[in-house]
This record gives structure tokens, sequence and C-alpha cells, in this order.
């Protein structure tokens, strides 16, 4: 009797321990049958575990499109648990927006499930040109947290634009731009409710980075084509904002940016002295701006120098 009654209490205790959530998920609606989660404003640390993208779920009627699998297999299992009990609709698809790690890992589960995993055709060269940003969550995160978490190539890949068709509306993927922050950035368009999830293309409520592989020109051209569409909701891959002008402060940052380093290259400033001539205080309400501020200046002006 006392033996049966300690084995019954340790099988309660390994279940609630094992349904204890990793993220604690609260996705909330931004728009008709469409839920996202907001990641941390912050760079993945342990504290975070590494969620710090925005990952969505869209009700296509018959099934679920989910946007950004995210940081581990862990988190896209939760987060797929919650948009499935939550609609009691399957999983028909898993879209990835870029090639980050905070938002493929998680593709992982989706690969174990059969569930195909959607992305740019780019996304196949950025994996392979970029393999030291695979390197950051597995050392961050305890092997426990990490557990299940590999790199996956996606399994169907587009060019210019791929369409999700569901029983009572359709979803579109498009390329906006060649390269903006990433080659393999791409937009999530819902047309019948002109909600348009942004990825790397647009941040709020942190500054964005502007890195090597980022261009200034498509960059631009990819918001320009956004303000076109004429969208409703926009919701970017990083920040809580979302609606009709979430977009605007990216552009404006990158057309200030984009005037000051070319006038200051114009003006033959040495790169030591760059930050003398540039003056991006009007951001720093953005997290982490002072730091990237500094840095997105001087990669343009690398670039600048490199055309």
């Amino acid at each position: 009797m006392k033996k049966s009654f300690i084995t019954a209490i340790g099988i309660v205790l390994s279940v609630g321990l094992y349904a204890k959530p990793l993220y604690n998920l609260k996705p909330v609606k931004v728009a008709d049958g469409i839920y996202c989660s907001i990641g941390d404003f912050n760079p993945p640390t342990k504290e975070n575990k590494g969620n710090v993208n925005n990952t969505c779920w869209i009700d296509i009627g018959d099934s679920l499109v989910i946007i950004d699998p995210g940081p581990t297999y862990k988190f896209a299992k939760e987060f797929a648990d919650i948009a499935t009990k939550t609609t009691h609709k399957p999983i028909k698809v898993a879209v990835v927006t870029n090639y980050h790690d905070d938002r493929l890992y998680g593709a992982s589960y989706y690969r174990v499930k059969h569930i195909p995993v959607i992305a740019h055709k780019s996304i196949v060269d950025d994996i392979k040109n970029n393999p030291n940003k695979f390197k950051r969550l597995p050392n961050l995160l305890s092997k426990e947290n990490f557990s299940g978490t590999k790199l996956i190539t996606p399994d169907t890949l587009f060019d210019k634009k791929y369409t999700i068709k569901g029983s009572k509306r359709s979803v579109e993927l498009l390329k906006l731009s060649p390269v903006s922050e990433e080659h393999s950035d791409i937009v999530v368009w819902v047309p019948d409710v002109k909600f348009l999830f942004a990825g790397n293309i647009v941040f709020n409520n942190r500054a964005l980075n502007y890195t090597k592989n980022s261009n200034m020109k498509g960059w631009i051209e990819a918001l320009n084509k956004i303000k076109a569409m004429k969208p409703k909701i926009v919701l970017g891959g990083h920040g809580s904002t979302f609606g009709k002008d979430a977009y605007k402060t990216t552009l404006n940052y990158l057309l200030d940016l984009k005037s000051q380093v070319k006038k200051a290259y114009d003006s033959d400033v040495d790169m030591s002295e760059l930050m003398e001539h540039i003056d991006m205080s009007r951001y720093n309400y953005l997290k982490h701006a002072k730091q990237l501020n500094h840095h997105n200046a001087n990669d343009y002006y690398e670039q600048l120098d490199w055309e």
C-alpha cells in the first residue's frame, strides 16, 4: 500500500513537472483569426530562453498557418499546442520569414510532425553563408531547454510569391525586394483583413540591426511597397506595436541613417570620426538604440566604401 502510494505521488509530480510550460506564452489577438506571441525586446538571454521574435497563427478556416516557428523545438511545440487547443484545428504549414536562429530553429518541431515548412529560396544560401548565426542559442541555452532543436532547411521554397489556400481565406507570402535586412526576408499578407506580418523588415520597441548582409536601397524599397499595399494592421518581427503605421519607425530610421551617413561619407569624414557627424538621438527611445546607432552607421559607411 505504502509503495503504491509513493509511486502514485511520484507519477503525479513527474507529470506536473513535465506539463509546466517553459515559455508561458500568452498570444494576443491582432486581427480576426490571427493571434501572436510577442517576443522580448532584448537579444536572446538565458532569462528569455531565446524568445525575442514574434510568432503568430492564422486561422484559414479548415486549418492554421504558423508564422515563424521560434527559437527552439520546445517553444514551437508549446505555441503549436496553444494554437491547436484554442482553435481545435490542425496546423497546415509553418512559414519562416528569414533564416535567423530565433525564428528558424523551432521549425525542427514541424519537421518531426511532417508539417511543411515554407521559406524563400534564398534561405538555403543564407543558412550556408552564416554558420555562426546558429552557434548562439545552443551555447546560451541549457541542454534541457534546447533539447530536440535542430537546424533544418525548409522543404518548400518559393521565389516571388506563394499562396496558401484555406476554406475561408488565403495567405500570401511575398518577396518585396531582393535584399532588405537579409536576402531571405519575406512578408506574410492576409488580404481579407489587410494584415501584414513584416518579419525583420519592420522593428518596433527596439532598434533595428543593420548588418553587412543588409541592403539600404532594398530595405527602403520593401517598406515603400508595404506602404503602397495600404495595410490596416502591420506587425513586425520584433516589437509589440501593431497598426497601419507600424512600419513608419523603421522607414524613418533608415531614411535618416542613409541621409546622414551618405552626407558624412561624401564630405570625406573619416570613419573613426563618423559619430561626431551623425545624430540619431530621436530614436533613443528604442531599446538598445545607442549601441546599435553606432553599429548601424559604421556598417552602412563600410558598404558605401565598397560601392
